[in-house]
């Protein structure tokens, strides 16, 4: 049996910071509950944008503990790699840090030049202007925090 190699630090900071789309595992009531998170990476935590609506929100009120996960493969799964937090997400409600943080998402945004079709996810039309995620608040700010466990697994 062959095992799967591991990353470290160095690696998957990177594939952290070359990615943008997260998956966030919460406990659920029954069964686990997973949606997909647009992220952004500050060196030391990662932070992720959401609509101020849904059952996300109701899960991270019931429970804060997640697992985040972030992967990047090849079509023919000839390489892969990802890697897996687990930790808590709280709110981001300091103003600046917030705009701080909006504004590392409009730039990742255009930097990635997404679609405006993307904006939907965040509750916006796509003929709005990303901009508006700085000063509007239909979107709320999260922070991944006390990271337990981290897996960084790569394709051999």
């Amino acid at each position: 049996m062959i095992k799967i190699p591991s990353m470290g630090k160095e690696e998957y900071d990177e594939l952290v910071n070359q990615n943008h789309i997260s998956r966030i595992a919460f406990k659920g009531e029954k069964y686990p509950y997973m949606a997909p998170f647009m992220y952004v990476f500050d060196g030391k935590f990662l932070y992720f944008l959401s609509t101020n609506y849904g059952k996300k929100i109701g899960e991270i009120n019931r429970d804060p503990h997640v697992a985040v996960e972030i992967e990047k493969y090849a079509d023919d799964m000839s390489n892969y790699k990802f890697i897996t937090l687990q930790g808590h997400i709280t709110e981001v409600k300091e103003d600046s840090k917030k705009n701080n943080i909006k504004k590392m998402f409009v730039k990742m945004i255009k930097d990635k030049e997404l679609s405006n079709k993307a904006l939907a996810a965040l509750g916006y039309s796509p003929e709005e202007s990303p901009e508006l995620i700085i000063d509007e608040e239909r979107t709320i700010v999260w922070k991944l925090e006390d990271v337990e466990e981290i897996v960084a697994l790569k394709s051999p």
